[in-house]
């Protein structure tokens, strides 16, 4: 009866050193998003609105075309062909970008120095066809920015610098595109770093409240970074792993032979 006992006793050590283990998981509070917030409630997005607004560096493919294609050719870059492979002579037809410079300028074909820096699509493109209305009837402009990327860094599936296609993402997006962050990803401390008139600025974001979706930084600008901190459990990862469990074990396996004798 001693011996069974003592076995007993034995699993019961087990059972409590596995559940300190166990309590260093990650909590609920830890991982869920919105938590202050009930999933049925409606969220007013004071950000609804935003546009981008074009910055110095940034690229910008402008297509005008009009009733008469003749007429609009003289406004348009000819797009450009480049040999992919040596090897094979494939090539491909790339469309030639504008540059906006330090003053905020491109050079536009016919209408020459225009100002779109600081402008958002829509007022651009407003811009241009007032201009292009003296030389063409009910002119039609398409804008797009061709260099919109961010940088996703820190504790997330998939980091890296990513293209964004539309001029319009937001933070929960982007973290998407980074494969969402990982078990180890602090949720209420994501940065965003901005370069805002030569300056780095620093916003801080807690995706465990649902004020982050009226922030003023929610929706993200051309070369943004999002830095995700690890929590604790992932700084402490290597030494947990190489200290404390061995020590555990070790600890495990004397009980186990003073037990059993």
């Amino acid at each position: 009866m001693k011996p069974q006992l003592k076995i007993f006793d034995f699993f019961k050590i087990s059972a409590l050193f596995t559940i300190v283990l166990l309590s260093s998981c990650a909590s609920r509070q830890n991982i869920v998003y919105f938590q202050d917030e009930p999933l049925s409630a409606a969220i007013e997005n004071s950000n609804s609105n935003f546009e981008l607004h074009y910055k110095t560096d940034d690229l910008l493919t402008i297509n005008i075309s009009a009733l008469d294609p003749k007429v609009a050719r003289p406004f348009n870059l000819e797009a450009t062909y480049t040999t992919q492979s040596v090897i094979d002579g494939q090539g491909v037809l790339l469309q030639q970008t504008y540059l906006i410079d330090s003053n905020g300028n491109i050079e536009f074909p016919v209408l020459g120095t225009i100002k779109l820096g600081g402008m958002s699509r829509t007022e651009a493109t407003a811009n241009l066809k007032r201009k292009l209305s003296e030389y063409i009837k009910n002119p039609i402009v398409n804008i797009r920015l061709a260099n919109f990327t961010i940088s996703i860094l820190g504790e997330v599936t998939k980091p890296g610098t990513y293209t964004i296609q539309d001029e319009r993402i937001s933070l929960p997006q982007a973290l998407g595109l980074a494969g969402d962050l990982t078990i180890y990803g602090r949720r209420d401390n994501v940065f965003l770093i901005r370069e805002v008139n030569g300056e780095k600025k620093f916003t801080k974001f807690d995706l465990t409240s649902v004020n982050v979706l009226n922030s003023s930084n929610y929706y993200l600008t051309q070369n943004d970074v999002i830095y995700v901190e690890p929590n604790n459990a992932k700084v402490g990862q290597s030494a947990y792993n190489n200290g404390v469990i061995l020590s555990v074990v070790g600890i495990l396996a004397t009980v186990a032979a003073i037990l059993i004798r």
